[in-house]
């Protein structure tokens, strides 16, 4: 093994980052968490290296890192056909979704500028004083999930799953032990991969009384692992955050801009 690979972690401590750096260490990588926003001075990134932190701490340091950060597209979510969702998922801009006149759940696709949450109606989002008007959302009819379940999969494959919630409460367990597995890899089997990243979260549940259905789609380097194996997970994460240069020009698409980072 190559000991020279690092596995770059933000300052928030976690404990995905913790089940991360000790798998991580046992590869014989190095460890290496940041103090700051500003990514440390290197001509370029390693073969191996990876990073695991928040979108926006991602965003500071990945490209001062040298490395790429693999993520869903903005619209996948919206774009899957309705029986793998079993709601109605538009992908629009905030400044429609203001005018929204009915409770709906409202996210962002990416990353965490605003709560993503139930809304009573339009009027309760971020005005233009937060965020710009252009800036993209996901409106989703409310729906209540029995249960939901987290996956992260490597080339379209379930690497390694967990529960990790049970009307709507936080219930975390391994999906081997959990009397659902069967039915979880099925759903998870039969979804259409191919306008997702290599590397990626998916999470989906049990919508009572309807069936399976898709919850959302997450970046590995930022989700967190519940109950699942560290070492799959892993696995997963070194392949979406890795050096910009070891990307085909297939998976290009997938990769998430990132901001100009700041330097001393």
């Amino acid at each position: 093994m190559n000991a020279t690979r690092t596995l770059f972690l933000s300052p928030r401590v976690t404990a995905t980052g913790h089940v991360l750096a000790d798998a991580a260490r046992r590869r014989g990588m190095r460890v290496e968490t940041l103090r700051d926003c500003r990514a440390p001075e290197r001509e370029a990134a390693s073969a191996g290296d990876s990073l695991y932190s928040g979108p926006l701490f991602a965003d500071a340091v990945a490209r001062g890192l040298g490395l790429g950060l693999l993520e869903a597209p903005e619209d996948w979510l919206a774009r899957l056909p309705h029986e793998d969702t079993l709601r109605e998922v538009e992908f629009t801009t905030i400044a429609r979704a203001r005018r929204l006149r009915r409770p709906a759940f409202v996210k962002p696709p990416n990353d965490k500028s605003f709560p993503a949450r139930v809304y009573r109606d339009g009027s309760g989002l971020p005005g233009q004083d937060a965020v710009d008007d252009d800036m993209p959302v996901l409106v989703s009819d409310v729906v209540t999930f029995a249960l939901e379940y987290r996956l992260f999969l490597l080339d379209g494959e379930v690497r390694t799953g967990s529960r990790y919630a049970t009307g709507g409460e936080l219930d975390v367990a391994p999906l081997a032990a959990d009397p659902r597995r069967s039915e979880v890899l099925g759903f998870a089997g039969r979804l259409a991969t191919e306008g997702l990243p290599s590397a990626v979260v998916v999470d989906v549940g049990l919508l009572a009384g309807s069936g399976w259905a898709v919850v959302e789609a997450n970046a590995a380097w930022a989700s967190g692992h519940y109950a699942c194996d560290a070492d799959a997970a892993l696995d997963v994460v070194l392949r979406a955050a890795r050096p910009e240069g070891e990307f085909a020009a297939a998976e290009c698409r997938f990769l998430r801009p990132a901001p100009e980072v700041i330097r001393d």
